[in-house]
């Protein structure tokens, strides 16, 4: 009963953080070191990944429309604009495909320590405060989500490969990453979260896989666990979206660098009393 307990806080954790620009893989590293679970570390490091499906399906929800080519209620134009997105997100997917996946078991085995969640932290939090500053000066070329380029997209695919460093932060590389090569904070946030759709499904997919493949199976209550964990961070994410798309669109992502770097510093701190 214990565990489950733990499961929806971890869940409350991912759902808050998965598409704020401040590392939800972080944070559960982080939060596994005070509440850790009381199941082996296979289950574990399984959960911490499988966990994300909540908070991506309420992407899903929020957007069903937007994102559905056979939506009835649209034209022609509209239903080709779907599908234009769609392809886009294919394009920004590619290089995580193609650069991380053959790394994925190396960065997991080396890049996982409170070491790098401090330096990754703090290094982003700086980045944003600076993109911030420079972006403040000038105006956005890109203010609508159907006029991004193939190029465009895959560009910011790129960026989102960094993210496989846990501390990164899969929304924090890809809007930031997005702003730098001109889109608007809400056109960066919006595609970030559509390409969180096919990048965490095929992580979460590729981490059973691999869970299932060592011969481990669900045993005691692990599969209540997974999805009590993912319950929650499904109804909190979907919270955290309809803030952070209210955000966007009068605040600038400052505060959020400020507190990647506080963060950082807790982490290095705490890394250095409890090590």
């Amino acid at each position: 009963m214990l565990d489950i307990f733990k499961a929806i806080i971890l869940g409350i954790i991912e759902g808050v953080t998965e598409f704020l620009p401040i590392s939800s893989t972080g944070h559960l590293y982080l939060a596994d070191y005070i509440i850790k679970l009381d199941q082996p570390t296979s289950f574990i490091n399984m959960f911490m990944v499988v966990i994300q499906l909540g908070a991506i399906l309420s992407v899903i929800v929020i957007y069903f429309n937007k994102l559905n080519p056979f939506a009835p209620s649209k034209s022609k134009r509209e239903k080709g604009q779907t599908w234009q997105i769609w392809f886009k997100v294919i394009a920004a997917v590619l290089p995580s495909i193609i650069i991380g996946l053959p790394l994925n078991d190396w960065l997991e085995e080396n890049m996982t320590s409170w070491q790098v969640i401090s330096a990754t932290l703090i290094i982003y939090g700086i980045l944003f405060i600076v993109l911030e500053n420079y972006y403040a000066k000038r105006q956005p070329s890109l203010t609508d989500l159907n006029k991004m380029s193939y190029k465009t997209a895959l560009l910011i695919g790129c960026f989102q490969v960094l993210s496989m460093i846990p501390g990164t932060s899969r929304s924090g590389a890809t809007i930031l990453g997005a702003m730098l090569i001109g889109s608007s904070r809400y056109v960066a946030t919006e595609f970030s979260f559509f390409l969180a759709i096919p990048t965490m499904f095929g992580a979460s997919l590729l981490k059973l896989v691999k869970f299932f493949k060592a011969g481990h199976v669900f045993v005691g209550n692990q599969l209540a666990i997974l999805l009590v964990g993912m319950v929650v961070s499904f109804i909190v994410a979907y919270l955290s979206i309809k803030f952070l798309l209210n955000y966007v669109q009068t605040h600038d992502f400052k505060p959020f660098g400020w507190y990647r770097i506080v963060l950082g510093i807790i982490v290095i701190i705490c890394g250095l009393v409890f090590a």
